[in-house]
């Protein structure tokens, strides 16, 4: 299927690895010029020299958009590199606590850096790239989100939290921005095999004294954990299919959506 994205301009947040690696790479395979950003410059370096591999044009930019004023640099690299944005993927975020703390034993500052990575982060891009896709009347806004933000599991509040936040925020933009040609939407994964996930897999391990089968822990975890009716975890390239198609023109008539890529976890439709 030609998802009729060649020639689009994107930035994907949070891309150096992981989720936002793969959409990246997915997105440059179908056309797609992308600006890759990350905190360490090594991996994001290579990872926009995998995108240019797909024969489209990349560039890199860095920082950590906890910091303030960090969004304004990387919006002002991004628009250096493409001369505006048509797809903006907001794909930074972290677990700041993967030893699953309590609520209460999280201090205030640690749930407001949450709140900054998980939240802020993106908020601020969108009203940095917006207004040149209201001025181009088109624009794609996608949010990558968690199925923690939407349904209490007991665990990551401090997280969870930012995540719901997003969930909210993505309706209000759909509306405002529907208008000016502009989708917003968020993609909600499930728990994906990544590098930070593996981390949090290893802190599982320690907490409730699993053995080191990952098929066995796998399968406890989409079992009791996490229960879901496909009984393996994610894969990023199957978020990052999801965020492509919606990054398309295909895609125009969905808008305000949680597109969940969750292996069937969900508690409701």
């Amino acid at each position: 299927m030609d998802l009729e994205l060649k020639g689009k301009r994107a930035f994907v947040s949070g891309s150096s690895s992981g989720i936002g690696k793969a959409i990246a790479q997915e997105l440059a395979a179908e056309g797609c010029d992308v600006v890759v950003h990350g905190r360490d410059r090594a991996r994001t370096e290579e990872t926009a020299r995998l995108v240019e591999e797909r024969g489209v044009k990349s560039a890199a930019t860095f920082g950590d958009l906890d910091e303030t004023g960090m969004a304004d640099k990387v919006a002002a690299d991004t628009l250096a590199a493409l001369g505006t944005v048509d797809i903006l993927v907001n794909n930074c975020g972290a677990v700041l606590q993967m030893h699953n703390p309590a609520w209460d034993e999280v201090p205030p500052e640690e749930w407001e850096r949450s709140f900054r990575v998980n939240f802020m982060a993106g908020l601020r891009l969108a009203q940095h790239f917006a207004p040149g896709m209201k001025a181009q009347g088109w624009g794609r806004i996608i949010n990558i989100s968690s199925t923690a933000g939407s349904h209490i599991a007991g665990f990551m509040p401090d997280y969870a939290a930012p995540k719901a936040a997003v969930n909210n925020v993505t309706g209000n933009l759909s509306k405002q921005l529907g208008g000016h040609g502009i989708t917003v939407n968020a993609v909600i994964p499930g728990t994906v095999l990544t590098p930070a996930v593996d981390r949090w897999l290893e802190e599982l391990k320690k907490q409730l004294d699993w053995g080191d089968d990952f098929a066995e822990n796998e399968r406890i975890y989409t079992s009791e954990i996490t229960p879901q009716s496909v009984p393996r975890l994610g894969r990023p390239r199957e978020i990052a299919a999801a965020v492509t198609f919606l990054a398309s023109p295909l895609a125009g008539y969905i808008n305000g959506a949680g597109l969940r890529v969750d292996g069937g976890s969900a508690q409701f439709f």
